[in-house]
């Protein structure tokens, strides 16, 4: 039996949890307001984006939405054909899956995306990002991972 099930499990479990901490961004707080959780680390600062990564390609909505569609079927494709020989591509697939879906949600509904994870690193103010924003770089992450342990396999087997 495949676990292919889960994979779409953990997308689901993204998308909800993605869509809910946003409403209550929106519902509760001013576009700008932050709240500290940790001085000078880690603020809730409600902020809106109109673009991609790091506020890139601002206002281009037609193009997330055509990217985002193809990239969702081609996370759904490889999960059904290559998912099933890797428990960790699958997680990595539904992460990446989820996070799409979750922002793509906020630009087809809202016409921008609800940002609200506001961190330091040391004294750099990293882009706000969102739940969504955060499956979608582990789940690269765990790709590149799965992709560097594939060839160190490979290399011990020649």
């Amino acid at each position: 039996m495949t676990l292919i099930w889960l994979y779409y499990v953990i997308a689901v479990i993204i998308i909800l949890f993605d869509q809910w901490t946003k409403w209550i961004v929106v519902h509760s707080m001013e576009i700008g307001e932050r709240i500290p959780l940790i001085e000078n680390v880690l603020y809730f600062t409600s902020h809106r984006n109109q673009g991609a990564a790091f506020g890139i390609l601002q206002g281009q909505m037609w193009f997330f939405y055509i990217v985002t569609v193809f990239v969702v079927g081609f996370i759904v494709y490889y999960i059904q054909k290559e998912a099933k020989k890797s428990i960790l591509l699958g997680v990595s697939l539904g992460l990446i899956l989820g996070g799409a879906i979750g922002n793509f949600i906020d630009r087809v509904f809202r016409g921008e995306v609800v940002d609200f994870i506001d961190t330091f690193i040391f004294t750099y103010n990293f882009p706000i990002f969102n739940v969504a924003d955060s499956a979608l770089c582990v789940g690269v992450a765990l790709i590149f991972i799965k992709i560097i342990n594939d060839e160190r396999i490979a290399k011990g087997k020649k």
